[in-house]
């Protein structure tokens, strides 16, 4: 049975915090989902991504993550006390009236775009045309913001948790989750969901 979050947090009078899983796309956001649905959490996804090559574990994404560009927030209560996966775009959008404690993946910048490209590649789809230094450098602009932004606003707690690390020794992230969300969570099933084999863009240094 999933855990309740009433239970994982000490102030159980507040309403029960919306956990986010965020990050660039292909930073290890679909990875850090199943561990924590592994750990015991529920987890908000509406299945219409199927698992595929490019992410064998499943997308955990929920389609309405993207309308919240245009107000589309109704759906924001039914996630209290639940795992969401938003892409880092995305977050400036959540509006203010709820608590959010948001998981921040990083990731070698040189491995999320060549696991992007390498997706594209995969789906049949056109490879962007923009060299990857300037992709680069629009991320690391993006990530230099959306941090600083996460830093001010007074209703998110974020951890940040790097893909890389995480894979080479996952116990150190493992702990830092637990305390992050509070609670008892499954450690030793959160440990054997980090699966190495999926590291397939892997850069040295």
């Amino acid at each position: 049975m999933p855990f309740s979050l009433g239970k994982l947090f000490k102030n159980t009078s507040s309403p029960k915090p919306i956990i986010i899983v965020s990050g660039l796309p292909r930073s290890g956001t679909s990875m850090m989902m199943k561990m924590l649905e592994s750990a015991g959490l529920e987890i908000l996804t509406d299945n219409l991504r199927s698992a595929d090559e490019s992410n064998p574990k499943g997308y955990y994404e929920f389609e309405r993550v993207k309308q919240l560009k245009v107000g589309d927030f109704d759906w924001l209560p039914e996630a209290r006390g639940k795992v969401v996966k938003i892409i880092s775009a995305l977050l400036e959008y959540l509006p203010s009236q709820y608590q959010y404690r948001i998981i921040f993946m990083r990731r070698n910048m040189d491995e999320i775009l060549s696991s992007q490209r390498q997706m594209l590649v995969r789906d049949g789809k056109p490879v962007d045309d923009v060299a990857d230094t300037k992709l680069a450098d629009l991320y690391e602009s993006h990530l230099k913001k959306i941090e600083a932004w996460l830093e001010a606003q007074p209703n998110m707690s974020t951890l940040y948790v790097s893909y890389n690390q995480i894979l080479k020794d996952p116990e150190p992230d493992v702990t830092r989750l637990i305390q992050f969300l509070g609670g008892t969570l499954d450690r030793d099933r959160m440990l054997k969901t980090v699966d190495p084999n999926l590291y397939r863009e892997r850069r040295s240094g």
